[in-house]
């Protein structure tokens, strides 16, 4: 059960990271950009925040496979 709180948070404080440089990225789109990373990661790049938003992106996923895996798991 601990483990699950625990990827529940890491994955609520992932996705508040995630939100807020979303938020973030979002009112200051760069005005030129190339089609394979596209403008939002080409901002995000821009801004120097691809360590934070990669960051924020791997807590997430930890999280969630955290809660994923606790949750199946058989006791006793």
């Amino acid at each position: 059960m601990k483990r699950i709180l625990f990827g529940g948070f890491l994955s609520l404080v992932g996705s508040i990271w995630a939100l807020a440089v979303t938020l973030l990225v979002g009112n200051n789109l760069t005005s030129g950009w190339s089609t394979p990373p596209g403008r939002f990661l080409t901002t995000v790049s821009e801004m120097g925040m691809t360590w934070l938003f990669a960051a924020a992106v791997l807590l997430t996923l930890v999280g969630l496979v955290l809660m994923t895996v606790e949750w199946f798991r058989k006791e006793g």
